[in-house]
């Protein structure tokens, strides 16, 4: 039985996502929630220091209020539409992070050895942390976008870039949990 609470089945979702891009094809736009930082940069001033940031920003106020959506969208999702039972993990990733003796997140995102103030400021999760958001900045503008818009955005609109990096992003993410973790870990 299919409960409005809780995580919403595949069919649901990528159904909504479809509704949406074909919205944004139709409308001429494209999606991406990295190109974002771009637009803050630029209304921040950026555009004095370098030519990169130096574009027509109002332009793309349209998508800034896609970021506002994700985040009203989570809120009202964490908020008033969980069941409280929180993320469920595969069991699988679970035995994988004891035996690399991370502790179990207990129905969160994210183990607490990531994410509590005493755990951050530790020199080798900071340095995770730190090392881990260069490689992604760096990572989503050299590949000219990031997860969502190559994986959603480029290949709803067949282009072959995007196929490549999203077939760079599971190659990756597959030999950073295979192999980087456990070396770290």
């Amino acid at each position: 039985m299919y409960s409005f609470y809780g995580t919403w089945p595949w069919y649901i979702s990528g159904f909504l996502i479809g509704v949406v891009m074909l919205s944004l094809i139709y409308f001429g736009k494209t999606f991406g929630m990295s190109s974002n930082l771009r637009t803050l940069c630029s209304i921040g001033g950026a555009g004095k220091f370098s030519d990169f940031f130096r574009f027509d920003w109002k332009s793309q106020r349209w998508n800034l209020v896609v970021v506002l959506g994700a985040m009203v969208g989570g809120f009202i999702a964490v908020h008033f539409l969980s069941d409280g039972s929180g993320v469920q993990l595969n069991p699988g990733t679970l035995v994988k992070l004891q035996e690399m003796n991370v502790d179990l997140p207990d129905g969160k995102l994210l183990p607490e050895k990531f994410t509590t103030i005493e755990n951050v400021f530790t020199p080798k999760i900071f340095l995770f942390m730190i090392l881990g958001g260069f490689l992604v900045g760096f990572g989503s503008r050299y590949a000219g976008g990031c997860t969502s818009g190559h994986a959603i955005t480029g290949l709803s609109n067949l282009q072959l870039p995007s196929l490549i990096a999203v077939i760079g992003f599971f190659v990756g993410g597959l030999f950073a949990a295979h192999f980087l973790l456990p070396l770290i870990f």
